[in-house]
């Protein structure tokens, strides 16, 4: 053969340009190959470029083949130059290897995480050992302004600078200058005359800052923000009879300097509109009376876009019962403006039946499937059940794990009868550790140390440790409560615990109470709502009287025998939670009942505490809540009730304004030792933080608290109840949920133990 040296290049430029110039390859005539040999190499695998060539040894080579190796090679986004040259028979492939990138640093950043910043990067390919590609730099690039925007920081700059290093690599470096924060100067509302521009614009979260917004951050502009404002108003408008309000327009204009913001928007309201009828039309499946029933529309009221909202879903949601997974139910208006009343049509069509293929779940990284599974009502290759869909979420939303949760019916292509359920999660931190350290002269150096998990190892499971070196309040306890103990959903708890308490100083002794004790518990749903507890506490009191110990102690003692009581008591307990949120409800229920039963060992007694609590959501802005405790305790079998299991009352918790646990009886020592009957009433009125805005993490709140607590053989008389007002501050702290109060007793006697100014960590009412 007739030796033949030709040469097939293409740079770099593009994918379309690589394309062209290996189109444009100088044409050679075909010919077997004999060899490949590839050379340029430098960290790249040879099989990687010998797999993405369409010929082999001994395959005949043509124009065409050659054209789809520089495509494919280029292909691979590893190289900026490739070349192709034949010499007598061997095809020589020669390429020239991008830089990798050695390192990706940020200068200037203030506002973000720069480990946040280097992930987002990896997630786009732009990361340390991958090839470099300017185009990913320019977009990284574009992406960090745009984020900068988003913090209204208009004014950041981002430069990239990239830095030849050594071995064929590049260093990467974003330098930002951010500038200043761009702040909302001015929101206008344009149009209005039913109400008033302040009423409007109490409905938005943006604002035009205050003395708080460095905490709320509601003087910065967000078009996401804006535009749950806009449909705030929107919403406000529509469910108070204006059905044909809309927003013409809205301007946002930002100064030249890049730091105050205008908002304009331009409203029409039209006319005010009263309901007149409700007509049901379409297929309803033969069920149009229990259709009616979940009406809410109500005839003669001002037409209110929430009650046909509600009420199309709950048709929606009532055809989802009978596994109609795409039922449409539209409210179609017939209005007549010489009157101003509106005629509703309930057009209904329910479509098609579906059944549920799978349930995928998606977002999890650390929480198990089977934790999410479990809680599921809605089964796979079941019907399609709305109800229990509905039903599923909550349950899974109150497991507490997750930040955000979204479920979404989709079409199963090629089978209309069948739907997927696509489950979306968002996991939030679930563990907390505190540790802390102290001196004082009385105590010397004192420790703490307390762990707590809610979701330990993605399981689902609760783990807890505390442990305090205090010389007074020695603790070492250790919790675990598994929620599935059996398929079934049983939870148990086990807890393991010794506490040693000795009196403060202030109290004038040196005795010591040493409770040693073991629990088990088990929880069984009876319902979806409902859960009944039981369970058995082996318990060991220890006394040590030391000096002026309480006569209640010493006639406790004297009854069983001793300062040591060993006891097995059983307890049972009932739990009802239906509150939007555990940390700052507006609306719902709880309801708890608990209690104890001691038959086996040296204390004989019964002891039942209830809880209820109630939140009523006045507005967007205003809760009132109402909280009422009871507690019951009696010695059986002739022996007295445990002093230690006492009930007490004051402070945060009970009745705000006196000293915390000082209320009810004393021993002749002054000595407050508690009472075997405690009742507890409470009010609250949650307000808005000035300047905080609808942030619901930061309350103002005003309250009222009734409550005291009795001996075994006090008579409970009304008139020994004391009372309470005052104000104080509810704050969802990164640490947990902090509350500041300041109460005034209003109704109080001599000897009572005040404390105007109280402050507490981990409690909600």
């Amino acid at each position: 053969m007739k030796q033949q040296f030709r040469r097939i290049r293409a740079r770099t430029v593009s994918g379309v340009v690589a394309a062209l110039f290996a189109a444009q390859a100088w044409a050679i005539d075909p010919f077997t190959v004999r060899d490949i040999r590839i050379e340029g190499l430098q960290r790249v695998e040879p099989g990687t470029v010998f797999a993405s060539l369409p010929v082999r040894v001994g395959d005949q080579y043509t124009d065409e083949k050659g054209s789809t190796a520089i495509r494919s090679l280029f292909g691979l986004g590893l190289f900026k130059d490739v070349r192709l040259e034949v010499n007598d028979g061997v095809l020589v492939v020669i390429v020239e290897e991008r830089p990798t990138v050695a390192d990706v640093d940020f200068v200037g950043i203030k506002e973000f995480d720069k480990d946040v910043l280097r992930k987002a990067l990896r997630d786009i390919g732009l990361t340390e050992g991958r090839p470099y590609d300017q185009a990913l730099a320019d977009r990284a690039e574009q992406e960090l302004r745009r984020q900068y925007i988003s913090r209204s920081l208009y004014g950041a700059e981002v430069v990239t600078t990239i830095t030849p290093a050594e071995r064929n690599r590049v260093n990467l470096t974003f330098t930002v200058t951010e500038g200043d924060l761009a702040r909302i100067k001015d929101i206008r509302i344009v149009g209005n005359k039913a109400f008033s521009e302040g009423t409007l614009r109490d409905l938005f979260d943006l604002d035009t800052g205050g003395w708080l917004s460095w905490y709320t951050k509601s003087d910065r502009y967000s078009r996401p923000k804006l535009n749950a404002d806009l449909e705030a108003l929107r919403s406000y408008y529509l469910s108070r009879g204006y059905l044909e309000f809309r927003i013409d327009s809205t301007q946002v204009a930002i100064s030249p300097n890049k730091q105050d913001i205008s908002i304009t928007i331009n409203v029409t309201e039209g006319d005010r509109f009263v309901v007149s009828g409700v007509k049901l039309e379409g297929n309803y499946l033969g069920k149009d009376e229990e259709f009616k029933t979940l009406v809410r529309i109500r005839p003669g009221e001002a037409y209110n876009a929430n009650e046909v909202a509600e009420t199309t879903k709950a048709f929606t949601d009532y055809f989802a019962g009978f596994g109609y997974a795409f039922a449409n139910v539209e409210a179609r208006p017939e209005i007549d403006r010489s009157t101003g009343r509106v005629n509703l049509l309930l057009v209904a069509d329910p479509s098609r039946r579906a059944y549920v293929r799978r349930v995928n779940i998606a977002g999890n990284n650390r929480t198990r499937d089977e934790v999410i599974r479990r809680e599921f009502r809605q089964f796979e290759s079941s019907w399609y059940d709305g109800d229990k869909i509905k039903l599923s979420r909550d349950r899974v939303d109150r497991l507490g794990f997750f930040r955000s949760l979204n479920i979404e019916t989709v079409d199963v292509p090629g089978a209309p009868e069948q739907v997927d359920l696509n489950v979306t999660v968002e996991e939030k931190p679930t563990g907390s550790l505190s540790l802390s350290a102290g001196f004082s002269s009385a105590e010397k150096v004192t420790l703490g140390f307390g762990i707590k998990q809610e979701n330990a190892f993605g399981t689902g499971q609760y783990l807890g440790i505390d442990v305090n070196t205090s010389k007074y309040n020695r603790v070492i306890a250790l919790n675990n409560t598994n929620p599935y103990f059996t398929q079934d959903g049983v939870s148990r708890t086990v807890d393991l615990y010794h506490r040693n308490a000795k009196p403060y100083e202030t109290q004038g002794g040196n005795y010591s109470l040493a409770t040693t004790g073991l629990g088990m518990r088990f929880g069984i749903p009876f319902s979806e709502f409902d859960t009944v507890f039981f369970g058995a506490n082996a318990e060991r009191l220890e006394i040590d009287p030391g000096t002026n110990i309480p006569a209640a102690y010493l006639f406790y003692a004297a009854k069983i025998g001793g300062f040591t009581s060993n006891s097995l008591p059983f307890t049972v307990g009932w739990a009802r939670d239906s509150r939007d949120s555990a940390l700052a409800p507006t609306n719902g229920r709880l309801q708890r009942l608990n209690g104890e039963l001691g038959l086996i060992g040296d204390n004989r007694y019964v002891r039942a505490n209830y809880q209820y609590q109630q939140y009523i959501p006045l507005s967007k802005q205003y809760t009132i809540a109402f909280n009422g405790e009871l507690g019951y305790g009696k010695g059986l079998s002739g022996r007295p009730f445990p002093v230690f299991k006492n009930f007490y009352s004051g402070g945060l918790g009970s009745v705000r304004g006196f000293e915390q646990s000082t209320l009810g009886p004393r021993d002749i020592t002054g000595s407050v030792i508690g009472g075997t009957r405690k009742i507890t009433l409470s009010s609250e009125l949650y307000v808005p933080f000035p300047g905080a805005g609808n942030d619901r993490t930061l309350r103002l709140f005003g309250f009222t608290d009734i409550g005291n607590v009795y001996g075994e053989f006090d008579p409970v008389e009304l008139k020994e109840l004391r009372a309470s007002v005052g104000a104080g501050i509810s704050w969802i702290s990164p640490i947990g949920p902090l509350r500041f109060a300041i109460a005034q007793p209003v109704r109080k006697f001599a000897g009572d133990r005040i404390q105007k100014l109280q402050f507490q960590i981990g409690t909600s009412f």
